[in-house]
């Protein structure tokens, strides 16, 4: 009987995993996977790029006149930056998390866990 019950839960895990696992897609290489996020154009993938970089050297120097003063896009621009964040999140995986707690709550208050 355990077995059975044990197969359905399995049964259960792979239908959740094809509907959940969604922000990781597959790539050729077995050891990688790849992330996706959405952009209008290159020149705002670019701005993401650099804004991130931009972002990281602030958090190391503390100081903002590292950049050219001549660069009037020399500002950061946070809420791109948090867009795209946003976007990488894994918020499916997150839900599948919270389905596998519930057939763990299940399974643990069958065996008296």
């Amino acid at each position: 009987m355990e077995t059975n019950e044990t197969e359905k839960n399995l049964e259960k895990l792979r239908k959740l995993t094809a509907q959940y696992f969604t922000t990781l897609k597959p790539t050729n290489n077995k050891n990688a996977q790849m992330v996706q996020f959405k952009v209008l154009n290159y020149l705002e993938l670019g701005c993401v790029i650099t804004d991130m970089l931009k972002l990281c050297i602030l958090a190391l120097d503390h100081d903002m006149n590292n950049f050219s003063t001549k660069d009037k896009n020399s500002s950061i621009n946070v809420a791109l930056i948090l867009e795209t964040v946003v976007q990488m999140f894994p918020l499916d995986e997150m839900e599948f998390l919270g389905c596998i707690g519930e057939i763990l709550g299940e399974s643990c208050a069958d065996t008296g866990m």
